[in-house]
């Protein structure tokens, strides 16, 4: 007999198992379970692949379902469900938050103490399944357009979309992203479809940078490695032909040497919006930051708004996400989409649902 609802599951470091699940019951009457379709890898899966999670680690006991960027068609509705109807072809945003506690009440539901978010241990499981249920209104059907593929990717264009809304681009602000990994490409694209004048992205990977100017068509930059955050930022004026810095700088490594050298770059009075997750504690230089009276943020996901934005970009051409996809494996198959990604090969990895 068939698995009703195979999963793959992560029991330690890399230790992962193939095992049927209980199918998902709609007790909510705006829940919908969905048949994922594919689903994404993204540098924490690696992390986890790696080390067995980040501060909650998976084990033996208790294993997880892996995934949280995912794409799939609905597959049953709750009573109540009036957005959504099976056969429906959705994106997925994978976190849910309590909707009652005052973060969520101001709109910031993103910072829910309560957030319950796919492959997040030791309770809650992933989308790495057949079977993935959610709330109505966290399922967004995707244009006709846009195939299932890449409706993954509209959870890490909502990542960008988020910051690239803190930052509040302008039409004709210059605009440095530091890092051209999934996340800094989607955040540039994302400044230019904002209205961008210039888009500088910066890595240390020239094939990283090679691909980044054939995608969005702009200047790269290469900071030198034996250079100091201050030397690389002088550098990069220069080379760029600007005199003072740029508007807006968007950091996407979590790398301290990067965010000083974004802080360096800036324009007095500019906005930096750190994106990119790295060591939790890191120094800035906090005198030139203070001369500079600029105005700095962190990022975290995404929030209203970001998953209704990322699809309109989508859909009207604005943004394609589809160069990035580089490879699609067969779900028996995820831990080679994980080693892939681990070792740095392609963009965007991708994991194809169950097959009947």
């Amino acid at each position: 007999m068939a698995p009703e609802n195979l999963s793959c599951l992560l029991s330690g470091a890399g230790k992962a198992r193939f095992e049927d699940r209980p199918v998902p019951e709609i007790t909510d009457p705006h829940d919908i379970l969905i048949r994922i379709a594919y689903v994404g890898v993204c540098g924490s899966d690696v992390h986890f692949w790696k080390h067995g999670g980040v501060t909650r680690k998976v084990s033996e006991e208790e294993p997880l379902v892996m995934g949280h960027e995912a794409s799939g068609i609905v597959h049953s509705v709750g009573s109540e469900v009036a957005t959504v109807k099976p056969g429906d072809r959705v994106a997925i945003e994978p976190g849910f938050p309590c909707r009652r506690c005052n973060r969520c009440k101001a709109g910031k539901y993103n910072l829910c103490p309560k957030m319950q978010f796919a492959a997040d241990p030791p309770h809650t499981h992933g989308t790495l399944a057949r079977y993935f249920k959610i709330p109505e209104d966290f399922a967004y059907k995707i244009p006709d357009s846009l195939s299932l593929e890449e409706a993954v990717l509209v959870e890490p264009l909502s990542v960008a979309v988020h910051g690239v809304r803190l930052a509040d681009v302008r039409p004709g602000q210059n605009v440095l992203v530091l890092g051209s990994g999934t996340i800094g490409l989607l955040v540039a694209a994302t400044a230019k479809a904002f209205g961008a004048g210039a888009v500088f992205i910066a890595d240390i990977n020239e094939k990283k940078l090679e691909f980044a100017k054939e995608f969005l068509g702009c200047a790269t930059f290469v900071p030198a490695l034996d250079s100091t955050p201050k030397e690389n930022a002088a550098r990069f004026e220069k080379e760029m032909n600007l005199d003072d810095g740029v508007e807006v700088v968007l950091e996407c490594t979590g790398v301290e040497s990067s965010a000083q050298t974004g802080i360096y770059a800036l324009t007095p009075g500019g906005v930096f919006v750190q994106i990119g997750m790295g060591k939790p504690d890191q120094t800035l230089p906090m005198g030139a930051m203070c001369e500079k009276e600029m105005v700095v943020k962190t990022s975290f996901r995404y929030a209203p708004g970001d998953y209704d934005i990322s699809l309109d970009l989508l859909g009207s051409g604005k943004v394609s996400v589809k160069p990035l996809i580089s490879s699609i494996v067969p779900f028996e198959s995820a831990t080679e989409a994980w080693e892939k990604t681990m070792r740095g090969e392609g963009i965007k990895n991708l994991i194809q649902g169950v097959q009947e």
